[in-house]
Protein backbone atom coordinates (compact mmCIF):
# COMPACT_ATOMS: atom_id res chain seq x y z
CA UNK A 1 0.00 0.00 0.00
CA UNK A 2 2.37 2.31 1.20
CA UNK A 3 4.91 1.36 -2.10
CA UNK A 4 2.07 2.13 -4.65
CA UNK A 5 1.33 5.38 -2.66
CA UNK A 6 4.75 6.82 -3.18
CA UNK A 7 5.35 5.49 -6.70
CA UNK A 8 2.43 7.33 -7.67
CA UNK A 9 3.99 11.07 -5.88
CA UNK A 10 7.67 9.77 -6.82
CA UNK A 11 7.12 7.94 -10.30
CA UNK A 12 7.30 4.26 -10.92
CA UNK A 13 10.53 3.70 -10.89
CA UNK A 14 11.35 5.22 -7.56
CA UNK A 15 10.86 2.27 -5.00
CA UNK A 16 12.69 0.38 -7.48
CA UNK A 17 15.98 2.22 -7.11
CA UNK A 18 15.28 4.14 -4.15
CA UNK A 19 17.65 6.53 -3.08
CA UNK A 20 21.08 6.81 -4.75
CA UNK A 21 24.29 7.23 -2.38
CA UNK A 22 27.66 8.54 -3.17
CA UNK A 23 28.86 4.07 -4.09
CA UNK A 24 26.08 4.40 -6.48
CA UNK A 25 27.17 7.84 -8.18
CA UNK A 26 30.86 6.78 -8.05
CA UNK A 27 29.58 3.28 -9.96
CA UNK A 28 27.76 5.79 -12.84
CA UNK A 29 30.90 7.88 -12.80
CA UNK A 30 33.28 5.21 -13.41
CA UNK A 31 30.96 3.96 -16.22
CA UNK A 32 30.55 7.05 -17.90
CA UNK A 33 34.72 7.48 -18.02
CA UNK A 34 34.13 3.56 -19.51
CA UNK A 35 32.35 4.20 -22.19
CA UNK A 36 32.70 7.81 -23.40
CA UNK A 37 36.64 7.73 -22.28
CA UNK A 38 38.72 10.84 -20.44
CA UNK A 39 39.02 12.88 -23.49
CA UNK A 40 35.20 13.60 -23.71
CA UNK A 41 34.24 13.91 -20.11
CA UNK A 42 35.28 17.63 -19.44
CA UNK A 43 33.33 18.38 -22.85
CA UNK A 44 30.31 17.08 -21.31
CA UNK A 45 31.05 18.37 -17.72
CA UNK A 46 30.89 21.61 -19.74
CA UNK A 47 28.08 20.90 -21.90
CA UNK A 48 26.01 19.73 -18.73
CA UNK A 49 27.01 22.79 -16.69
CA UNK A 50 25.73 24.98 -19.53
CA UNK A 51 22.43 23.19 -19.68
CA UNK A 52 22.31 23.73 -16.05
CA UNK A 53 22.87 27.53 -16.24
CA UNK A 54 20.40 27.84 -18.93
CA UNK A 55 17.80 26.31 -17.16
CA UNK A 56 18.41 28.24 -13.79
CA UNK A 57 18.25 31.57 -16.16
CA UNK A 58 15.05 30.46 -18.16
CA UNK A 59 13.35 29.99 -14.43
CA UNK A 60 14.12 32.91 -12.96
CA UNK A 61 12.73 35.04 -15.96
CA UNK A 62 9.83 32.57 -15.59
CA UNK A 63 9.99 33.36 -11.86
CA UNK A 64 10.42 37.14 -11.86
CA UNK A 65 7.21 37.18 -14.72
CA UNK A 66 5.11 35.86 -12.21
CA UNK A 67 6.31 37.89 -9.51
CA UNK A 68 5.58 41.31 -12.09
CA UNK A 69 2.51 39.65 -13.09
CA UNK A 70 1.50 39.07 -9.37
CA UNK A 71 2.63 42.51 -8.33
CA UNK A 72 0.51 44.61 -10.94
CA UNK A 73 -2.57 42.56 -10.07
CA UNK A 74 -2.27 43.79 -6.53
CA UNK A 75 -2.12 47.18 -7.34
CA UNK A 76 -4.68 46.77 -9.50
CA UNK A 77 -7.48 45.03 -7.06
CA UNK A 78 -5.47 48.23 -4.54
CA UNK A 79 -7.03 50.45 -6.91
CA UNK A 80 -10.38 49.18 -7.45
CA UNK A 81 -11.10 49.06 -3.68
CA UNK A 82 -10.21 52.60 -3.70
CA UNK A 83 -12.45 53.89 -6.25
CA UNK A 84 -15.18 51.70 -4.92
CA UNK A 85 -14.57 52.88 -0.89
Amino acid sequence: MLSSVISADLGPGFCFLGPIGWQELLIVLFIVLLFWGPKKLPDMAEALGKSIQKFKSASRDVRSEIDTYAEKKKTEIGEGKDKQG
